[in-house]
């Protein structure tokens, strides 16, 4: 390898610079303002899903025949943008960004076909719910054997199974079902809003207040063959599906420990204790710089597993370490974000209270935000 090809580039592009710029506009002005509003009322704002719609985020990917922008997938600019709307708020940017984890899986597994028939709805002026289940409501869940069953019928598949913490699956058009096929792998597929069997109840958990997490129950649910995600050599790739959305979720929480550092370094510079801020005390300041460089080595190891991944290189590996240090320092950021500001963090006075519980969801989530 020359010593060119060695470099570790980590300059944008132009067309990264600009779209960063747009998205972190976006994440102050209309996430982070009504956050938490949000999370009191435990909904989303009336109307705000639709202003996602003018970040193009669903439509990039599209291809232009099917009324998208047909960019080329790009894994490292989706985490940039996931990031920056993280900042703003975790649970309204998982909402805006689901969509896109349903459109992604599709262009990459899906047939020509399956991609006119279930992509073209998606390319809308308004917002369109897409969503994929994915976990399953065991404490042992094992992603790559998933209990949900997939049985082959003469019109195609019968599913049995619960799938939970599925984001907008009461408004969802698609939900992506993940099962074991009877007899095979572990395949995708899609179900149709309001098809027989299928029943979704919403849930209420101690983070993700704004968006619906939802338990989805299948019983006896018929989909044709076609509903199969892929065919032939272009099949469902269960390991990228995991590890793309792994990032996807590591990217998001990326945004929300910047949140909590920055808010948390102000905090500290103005709080005075004792005639002088507590910034000055060794065990806040190294606290705080501790926070500054666990960030910064979770941005380094999701950066470099996407940046793989745009390259068609192997990223798996890069893709479970980083998921595993995200969840881990996530919960560290968010609990020392508390404990920095004594009292006061523990109040709803103060952000950090709710950013704490989002970041709770780091380690759980799994299969909602695929980049």
């Amino acid at each position: 390898m020359s010593e060119q090809a060695a470099l570790f580039d980590l300059t944008l592009t132009e067309e990264q610079r600009i779209t960063r710029e747009s998205m972190q506009r976006f994440a102050e002005s209309e996430l982070k303002s009504i956050s938490r509003e949000s999370d009191e009322n435990g909904s989303t704002p009336e109307g705000f899903l639709d202003k996602t719609v003018e970040l193009g985020l669903s439509l990039i990917p599209i291809p232009e025949a099917l009324g998208g922008a047909g960019m080329p997938r790009s894994p490292i600019s989706n985490a940039l943008n996931a990031e920056d709307l993280g900042k703003g708020d975790f649970s309204l940017a998982l909402a805006a960004v689901t969509p896109l984890a349903f459109i992604n899986t599709v262009i990459d597994n899906g047939t020509e076909a399956q991609q006119e028939k279930y992509l073209s709805p998606l390319a809308s002026e308004s917002f369109v719910a897409a969503t994929i289940a994915f976990m399953e409501p065991k404490a042992t869940f094992e992603p790559t054997e998933p209990e949900t069953k997939a049985e082959k019928s003469s019109k195609g598949y019968v599913l049995n199974g619960v799938k939970t913490n599925v984001v907008l699956a009461s408004t969802a058009e698609y939900i992506l079902v993940i099962a074991q096929e009877t007899g095979g792998n572990v395949e995708a597929f899609i179900v149709e809003k309001g098809a027989n069997g299928l029943s979704i109840e919403s849930k209420k958990n101690m983070g993700l207040r704004p968006i619906e997490t939802c338990t989805v129950t299948l019983e006896n649910v018929e989909v044709a063959a076609n509903a199969k995600l892929g065919e032939g050599e272009k099949s469902f790739n269960l390991d990228k599906f995991i590890a793309l959305s792994r990032l996807g979720t590591c990217a998001l929480s990326l945004g929300t420990c910047e949140a909590v550092l920055e808010y948390v370094t102000e905090y500290a510079n103005e709080r005075i204790a004792f005639g002088e801020p507590i910034a000055y005390r060794q065990s806040v300041a190294f606290m705080i710089a501790n926070m500054a460089i666990e960030l910064e080595g979770m941005r380094l190891m999701v950066w470099k597993a996407a940046s793989r991944a745009e390259q068609g290189m192997d990223f798996y590996r890069d893709a479970y370490l980083a998921h595993v240090l995200c969840a881990e320092k996530t919960m560290e950021i968010g609990t020392n974000g508390v404990q920095i500001l004594g009292g006061h963090g523990f109040i709803r006075e103060h952000p950090v209270e709710l950013w704490y519980r989002n970041l709770r969801a780091v380690g759980i989530l799994e299969g909602c935000a695929s980049i």
